[in-house]
């Protein structure tokens, strides 16, 4: 099949496209503006709605009730724009609604600037929101799995019944690559019998609400729901490994650091560090089983992010302080060189930790 060179912003777009969504609401920030601008050219040509809104909130309210009428719905945004979304992304979770949400890291925290940045980690898989609940957030490397993800994040989305976070960054979303467009072979249910979208008399009326005033019956559904997450942790854990079966120190990376650092492990392997990389590409649920196996014969592991640390968390949690964690980080929007993540190993291997 012929490769079209494509961006990744874009790639997110048509994959969308492809993947049945036909509802998309934004509003312009860099350094994802591309995606919602693909989408204004692509949408009324196949009879979808786009919409740029007045505000990051209004549009997640609109992906809301547009997902509340059994309708694919999407919006991107980029990290101070996330923040915003943070109350209607709850709203979505506490109604059982499936959408999708693209965030396209740059630097912070407040406005801080344009360039990529990781440090949006603990919002996509901590604190997205208010009260208890989780998203699924899937972490692309390349603009092909950029496309790729999409309409997995989709069929998850309705699978489940709950909001999906694709996690990106500016150097992901604004570079170029050779990407397969494929037609995806979806298994989106065609139904949805629970959507407001009218009734037609021929059955009870759907009531799309998450809001519960008797402790009892808030209570019974949450914790309902947090059975659904236990399925999620066993089912939907994804990761990639590269040249872990022998490695003595294993690079954690994910998204753009993991580029990085997979260069850094050959570098590695040359100068006789048996070096390995395992890229987490769910970040929830995390990928522990990935890290679980490998805790026999790795010496160390090493978390790269483009952050102060914030995965590093939860590779530590898998460790569980059985064998050395190290992190290495550059943050305001400074991706790491192969050099200097080679130069982490190195410490590694020389018992400097």
């Amino acid at each position: 099949m012929a490769k079209v060179l494509m961006k990744g912003n874009e790639a997110l777009a048509e994959a969308a496209v492809m993947a049945g969504c036909k509802h998309f609401f934004g509003y312009p920030i860099t350094p994802q503006t591309e995606l919602a601008a693909y989408m204004a050219k692509k949408m009324p040509k196949i009879g979808g709605v786009y919409l740029q809104a007045e505000s990051e909130i209004a549009a997640i309210n609109m992906v809301l009730g547009a997902a509340a009428a059994g309708k694919r719905a999407m919006t991107s945004s980029s990290s101070p724009g996330i923040s915003l979304k943070s109350e209607g992304i709850s709203y979505i979770a506490g109604s059982d609604l499936p959408a999708v949400i693209v965030n396209v890291q740059r630097g912070g925290p407040g406005l801080g600037g344009i360039q990529p940045s990781q440090a949006d980690y603990w919002q996509a898989t901590r604190a997205t929101g208010h009260g208890d609940f989780h998203l699924l957030v899937y972490a692309p490397s390349t603009v092909q799995e950029m496309m790729d993800l999409v309409t997995l994040a989709f069929d998850n989305a309705d699978k489940y019944r709950m909001p999906v976070m694709i996690l990106s960054d500016g150097m992901l979303g604004q570079m170029m690559e050779p990407v397969e467009v494929k037609q995806p072979e979806s298994s989106a249910p065609v139904e949805k019998p629970w959507a407001a979208c009218g009734h037609g008399n021929k059955r009870p009326h759907n009531v799309i609400n998450s809001l519960y005033l008797t402790p009892q019956s808030l209570e019974a559904l949450v914790k309902e729901r947090f059975k659904k997450y236990e399925t999620i942790k066993k089912e939907e854990q994804k990761a990639d490994e590269y040249l872990t079966d022998d490695a003595d120190y294993i690079i954690v990376a994910y998204g753009a650091s993991s580029r990085i650092s997979r260069t850094a492990v050959n570098l590695a392997r040359k100068e006789g560090i048996k070096a390995g990389l395992i890229r987490p590409i769910t970040l929830w649920p995390y990928p522990d089983m990935y890290i679980e196996k490998h805790i026999s014969h790795a010496k160390a592991f090493l978390c790269v992010e483009m952050s102060m640390g914030q995965m590093v968390d939860d590779v530590r949690l898998c460790v569980n302080g059985r064998k050395p964690v190290a992190f290495y980080g550059r943050t305001g929007g400074i991706i790491p060189s192969p050099d200097e993540v080679l130069s982490e190993l190195r410490k590694l291997a020389g018992g400097k930790y």
